[in-house]
């Protein structure tokens, strides 16, 4: 059975040359399309949900976009380059393969051949699980400011009524005759294989008699965890968190893969941020630019700081408050307030009249 490259760009419904912006914009329309938690009850929902953020997690990367493309080029899984050997053998020139020489891609390639491993990880024993990858929002404050957030997560857990096995309780357990009890079967083309989870068994090595009516012989089924995490404060759009060992279960009791948290802020109303800087702009009126004037600025954190507005300001002038902005480790950012002179539209007549003096006495015609 053959094994192809995944098309992340197909996932995702994008041309080979999309811009950065173009892959964002498609993964968030899609990601609020198939979130769990607005498909409570379809799981193909979710199935969809993590092919699209694994997509998105390569295609969001330039460098690992890069390396993704060098190995699309290949055409599936068959065409390395002449002289590069098989993983843990030698090649024609004499060099061995491994999924270590590819740094940081490593990682990917097993996602995109479902390895179910990290990269140098040995290949014997049950698999490792796979990672879970969970989309959350944040309110530009949590963001800025950090905290604790309960999530839940669709998840696979070993069946209860079975305990993992696949059996009906008290069913005899005979040796898969698909893996011959290995539990992993390979699949390959042309001068490259892998091998996988044993799709008969499913890892486990061993097929029951009678099978689980509970799980229907998978020995999981599919939940919903709560999981509570901690946002770092500065956190990022589109910034990610990895959960060590809340991913999915590993086949034939393999360890637990990861959760990885992928974070999008929400935009607010009042702040923009620029690195640990967060902006905001205030409006006044001409008095106050004129003459000057005290204002009440708030602050990411809702207090009120008086800001002094000397005489004569123009619109745009940037005032800085210095440590209202994003604290990150031992650095702390500003709060850079924008001001922006608002023109009355309807004045009364004694505004009228008090601005044609103003006229007068700076010699300007009216």
């Amino acid at each position: 059975m053959a094994t192809r490259t995944k098309d992340y760009y197909a996932t995702l419904g994008v041309a080979e040359k999309a811009s950065q912006g173009e892959i964002k914009k498609s993964y968030r329309n899609l990601a609020k399309q198939y979130h769990p938690d607005a498909n409570p009850d379809n799981e193909a929902a979710g199935e969809r949900f993590k092919e699209i953020s694994e997509a998105y997690t390569v295609l969001s990367d330039p460098d690992s976009r890069k390396k993704y493309d060098q190995l699309r080029r290949y055409g599936g899984i068959g065409g390395f380059p002449a002289g590069t050997a098989r993983p843990g053998q030698a090649g024609g020139d004499g060099r061995g393969f491994r999924f270590e020489d590819l740094g940081g891609i490593g990682d990917i390639f097993s996602s995109i051949f479902d390895f179910g491993r990290k990269t140098g990880e040995p290949r014997q024993g049950p698999a490792r699980g796979r990672d879970v990858e969970y989309l959350v929002e944040l309110s530009f404050r949590k963001a800025v400011r950090g905290g604790k957030v309960t999530i839940t997560v669709p998840i696979r857990e070993d069946c209860a009524n079975c305990d993992g096995t696949g059996g009906a309780p008290g069913s005899t357990l005979d040796k898969c005759e698909e893996c011959q009890g290995r539990g992993s079967v390979t699949f390959g083309q042309g001068s490259f294989s892998v091998p996988r989870p044993c799709p008969a068994c499913f890892g486990r090595g061993q097929i029951p008699r009678k099978l689980c009516s509970a799980c229907q012989g998978r020995g999981e089924v599919s939940t919903r965890k709560k999981i509570n995490i901690t946002v770092p404060a500065g956190t990022e759009d589109s910034s990610r968190l990895r959960v060590t060992g809340q991913g999915e279960r590993g086949p034939g009791g393999g360890r637990p893969g990861d959760l990885i948290v992928r974070f999008r802020v929400k935009e607010d109303a009042f702040f923009e941020r620029d690195g640990l800087d967060l902006i905001c702009e205030i409006p006044i009126n001409l008095a106050q630019a004129t003459l000057g004037s005290r204002v009440k600025v708030r602050t990411v954190d809702k207090k009120r700081i008086v800001l002094r507005i000397p005489p004569g300001t123009q619109s745009g002038t940037m005032f800085r408050i210095k440590g209202q902005g994003v604290a990150r480790g031992d650095k702390v950012g500003d709060q850079l307030v924008r001001v922006a002179i608002r023109v009355p539209s309807d004045l009364s007549e004694e505004g009228k009249e008090a601005l044609e003096r103003l006229a007068d006495a700076e010699g300007l015609k009216h």
